[in-house]
């Protein structure tokens, strides 16, 4: 087995080139109606800019089998081969695809890097239910625990009060007696048709509008944020929920547990992970991609997990360097 060597820091300022191409790659597709040639677009930019970079890079989050585009497959090799840092990495070249073919907002670019072996390979799991909350609630929720209960103890040690809480969820006929569970405790909830990653970050960041975020999403996209969300130094909790039958069936082939809820630092085994997410279009925390005729004025999300570092960085593009991206004839 391969042994990762440890990461500079300051590679978290490279790997924000792999989230900000991507973005500027998907920007023509904004409102198009067309959510594989925009997530193609994005991918092909993430690939370009990851050979760039001095990382050798296995993809544990991907499609399960080559050719699904618009996502990479598991165990693609990305990055240099040979390279001193050893990674597993998990990529969404558009997070919010119906946000993005819609025109709407919170759409997203996202990359997340761990040392390898660091980060949970989910196996044939598509879907599980997360419970997503910042700091101070860090060992205080058990997710046994009714719904209610939980949001109880949540609000004493956030110390707000239960009608204070916000609580983010994702808008799915499969959330409908959570969506009443929340409103019966008394909480307020926050509905949106897609997100999972900017919903798990408002929940893990202090003082943001969102106090936690429950239910069901993507596997892909809650491995993500558990590399978010363990650097920052949030709670998250997650149980694999296979929502088909041919998943449900493929899980219980793997013997995963659909049972178990998995606590942060089982999922990501390591404190040295880097994660980044750069607007596509504006959304909650990051504003979208704005293109001028000589730039384009990106916006992301950096954090470190090594240092505990969590920066927003606005950036300047020249054009030039995208000339693929701008060549697109959009008329």
């Amino acid at each position: 087995m391969e042994t990762p060597s440890p990461a500079n820091p300051d590679l978290i300022f490279s790997l924000r080139r792999v989230t900000e191409g991507a973005a500027c790659a998907a920007f023509n597709w904004i409102g198009r109606g067309d959510a594989d040639d925009g997530g193609n677009a994005a991918l092909e930019a993430m690939r370009a800019a990851l050979a760039e970079i001095e990382v050798d890079a296995v993809v544990v989050i991907g499609e399960a089998t080559a050719g699904e585009a618009p996502q990479p497959h598991r165990g693609e090799r990305l990055g240099r081969p040979g390279a001193a840092f050893k990674a597993d990495i998990a990529v969404d070249p558009v997070e919010g695809t119906s946000y993005l073919v819609r025109g709407l907002t919170n759409a997203l670019a996202v990359l997340a890097v761990a040392p390898r072996g660091a980060m949970m390979d989910p196996g044939p799991a598509c879907y599980m239910e997360t419970f997503v909350a910042s700091a101070p609630a860090r060992g205080k929720i058990d997710p046994s625990w009714p719904t209610a209960k939980k949001l109880e103890e949540l609000a004493k040690v956030l110390g707000k009060d239960i009608y204070d809480l916000n609580v983010f969820v994702l808008e799915k006929p499969r959330h409908r007696e959570l969506v009443n569970e929340i409103l019966a405790a008394g909480a307020r909830v926050a509905m949106y048709p897609a997100g999972d990653v900017a919903g798990a970050l408002m929940a893990a960041v202090p003082g943001s509008s969102i106090d936690a975020l429950m239910g069901t999403g993507g596997t892909p996209e809650g491995i993500m944020s558990a590399c978010a969300v363990r650097a920052i130094g949030g709670e998250f909790l997650a149980r694999f929920n296979p929502q088909l039958q041919t998943e449900t069936q493929a899980v219980h082939d793997a013997g995963i547990d659909t049972e178990r809820w998995y606590q942060r630092d089982e999922l990501i085994t390591s404190d040295d992970v880097f994660f980044c997410a750069t607007g596509i279009t504006t959304g909650l925390m990051l504003e979208g991609v704005e293109r001028r005729k000589s730039h384009y004025k990106v916006q992301t999300m950096m954090i470190t997990g090594a240092t505990g570092e969590r920066q927003i960085m606005t950036s300047y593009l020249p054009t030039d360097r995208h000339a693929s991206v701008a060549a697109r004839d959009v008329a």
